[in-house]
């Protein structure tokens, strides 16, 4: 892994600022990032990752998608003006375009590799968990290759290609330390996969 890249957005960035999405919008978004806040899957910590803050949450929006902006994930809990909405992606180009309050999470082009390979994703969780992450091959976790980086047309290549026919709820970023996702077709149903592996793996 390369640390001193953590946390930085490595796609081409196209941000204009615009409203906050709907309160409601984010409900189920904001009270999943509390209880995965207080298991420390989300959050910021100085002696972890360079002291960058870690994990971000999305939801299918449209034709794009909401997801928690920029490290943010530190917060004891997220507001809608913590949220920005993608608008477009082009992962070949590395492109990635969004308005709202703030830039999106740097892990946002792997968000929508997700979406683009599963029609039916319609949330993606991103977390950092040491026990889920040493112990993947462990608790039948698929891996990227330990030699692409978070945030990379590679990185979102290589999900696409990990999502093809038989999908996994729950996988590992091998290049990303403690990185996982987990997607569902709804933010409950997201949250719960990656909770019955996160339980599994403090057996």
């Amino acid at each position: 892994m390369n640390q001193q890249a953590e946390g930085v957005i490595k796609f081409h960035l196209d941000h204009r600022d615009g409203a906050a999405p709907a309160e409601e919008t984010t409900a189920g978004l904001r009270g999943w990032f509390r209880l995965l806040r207080r298991l420390d899957l989300l959050g910021q910590d100085p002696q972890r990752y360079l002291g960058y803050a870690y994990g971000n949450l999305s939801q299918r929006d449209g034709e794009g998608f909401i997801i928690s902006c920029t490290q943010t994930s530190g917060r004891d809990r997220l507001q809608a003006k913590d949220f920005s909405r993608v608008t477009a992606f082009d992962i070949s180009a590395n492109r990635l375009a969004s308005t709202g309050p703030c830039p999106p999470s740097s892990e946002a082009m792997t968000h929508g590799a997700v979406y683009q390979a599963l029609p039916r994703a319609g949330a993606v969780f991103h977390v950092h968990s040491p026990d889920m992450w040493r112990k993947a091959e462990a608790l039948g976790l698929p891996e990227t290759d330990a030699a692409i980086e978070y945030g990379t047309p590679e990185m979102a290549a290589a999900v696409m290609a990990l999502l093809q026919d038989d999908p996994p709820p729950v996988f590992s970023m091998g290049g990303h330390e403690d990185g996982i996702v987990a997607w569902g077709e709804s933010p409950e149903e997201a949250g719960s996969v990656l909770l019955q592996v996160f339980a599994r793996s403090l057996a």
